[in-house]
């Protein structure tokens, strides 16, 4: 079952990497095929293997020979390694197909805020949405909880962003927002702090090696999925572990 479950995580990773690539090109992701990004070309089903393909093509194209990105078979990875750690965790649960597409949100945000430093109102209302409706259905969450995981956290950015004036974007507010109607206000600006204190790390050592500047920007959307991914997976031993700390 894990190795289903796995297989199951490197099929939706590779229609990730679909996702990450065409959504800020305002392509579509289902009505039209793969192909390669360097030469156009339509890609067979041989291409499609998650991880497999792109080990055999020795990360080129069969085509032209193009570099492939080490991108696609990294989504593909931690698609199926979230899914087998998320699988462990719930097993077959509403909480298992919650928070495994809560996962899928925060992978393909974190990938394109990487790279083009946005993240789209397509997924961020999507996620939203989607998060009221699930806790409107379900009982990982309830409504109320919903609501005011949405508005603290984002409130809280929204707050930060006017004091730094546009120190953080709009669109990191609204990603906190469509987080918190999955995982509730605490575990949202838990996973805040801790998105940020490793933001800090990462950008002083990125200053200090001389990659970046004091005035570089940092992509913060892959920080904050970073830190409520692990408040999704480990967030009441994180919790218990910091009140040892104080004790």
């Amino acid at each position: 079952m894990l190795v289903i479950i796995f297989i199951c995580g490197l099929m939706i990773g590779s229609f990730l990497n679909v996702v990450i690539y065409r959504l800020p090109k305002e392509e579509s992701i289902i009505f039209s095929r793969s192909y390669c990004t360097s030469c156009q070309t339509e890609l067979g089903v041989v291409d499609l293997i998650p991880v497999i393909s792109f080990l055999f093509a020795r990360g080129k194209c069969r085509y032209c020979g193009g570099k492939i990105s080490y991108q696609y078979p990294l989504v593909e990875l931690l698609t199926g390694i979230l899914f087998l750690i998320l699988f462990q965790q719930y097993h077959f649960s509403i909480e298992f197909g919650v928070y495994a597409f809560l996962s899928l949100l925060l992978i393909v945000s974190s990938f394109i805020d990487f790279k083009h430093q946005i993240i789209p109102n397509r997924i961020t209302y999507f996620g939203f949405i989607s998060g009221i409706i699930l806790s409107l259905l379900f009982n990982h969450i309830t409504i109320i909880s919903a609501l005011l995981g949405a508005v603290i956290p984002a409130g809280f950015l929204f707050l930060i962003s006017v004091i730094t004036k546009g120190g953080l974007g709009m669109g990191d507010v609204k990603f906190v927002a469509m987080v918190g109607s999955y995982l509730g206000a605490g575990y949202t600006l838990i996973g805040i702090f801790i998105g940020s204190i490793v933001g800090s790390v990462i950008g002083l050592l990125l200053i200090i090696s001389g990659i970046k500047s004091r005035k570089s920007r940092i992509p913060f959307g892959p920080l904050l999925a970073l830190g409520n991914l692990l408040m999704l997976l480990k967030g009441a031993a994180i919790i218990d572990f910091y009140f040892k700390l104080w004790n």
